[in-house]
């Protein structure tokens, strides 16, 4: 069974850094499938903000968020993580690690698993 936790959401001003992290269980952490941090804000889309290919340097960011938002993995303990800094009140929302089956495509529609979500608040 696969499950996805994510830990590390919060509040922070404007400028601060927070780090999120998601421990996988079960087999979707293996070499050859992805894992992806989206977020969604009250009234608007869920978007991809970070893609990762679990065993591989291959990362994938939205341009909202390059050079401040970095994802990560730690393949011994089934990790991801999300380090963002410079953060922005826009980068207000909840945030949800995901997994998919094979390579990191951009629609949320095409990840199986998704954690429960962690609230990141930035206040300006």
């Amino acid at each position: 069974q696969v499950r996805l936790v994510e830990s590390g959401g919060g509040s922070v001003q404007a400028g601060g850094s927070l780090r999120l992290s998601c421990v996988a269980s079960g087999y979707i952490y293996s070499r050859g499938n992805c894992m992806a941090w989206f977020r969604q804000a009250p009234g608007k889309e869920r978007e991809a903000v970070a893609r990762i290919a679990i065993g591989d340097t291959i990362t994938y960011y939205a341009d909202s968020v390059k050079g401040r938002f970095t994802i990560s993995q730690d393949n011994a303990d089934n990790k991801v993580y999300l380090q963002m800094n410079s953060l922005k009140p826009e980068d207000t929302a909840m945030y949800y690690c995901a997994a998919r089956i094979g390579y990191c495509y951009l629609p949320s529609a095409l990840y199986n698993y998704w954690g429960q979500g962690t609230q990141v608040t930035v206040s300006s």
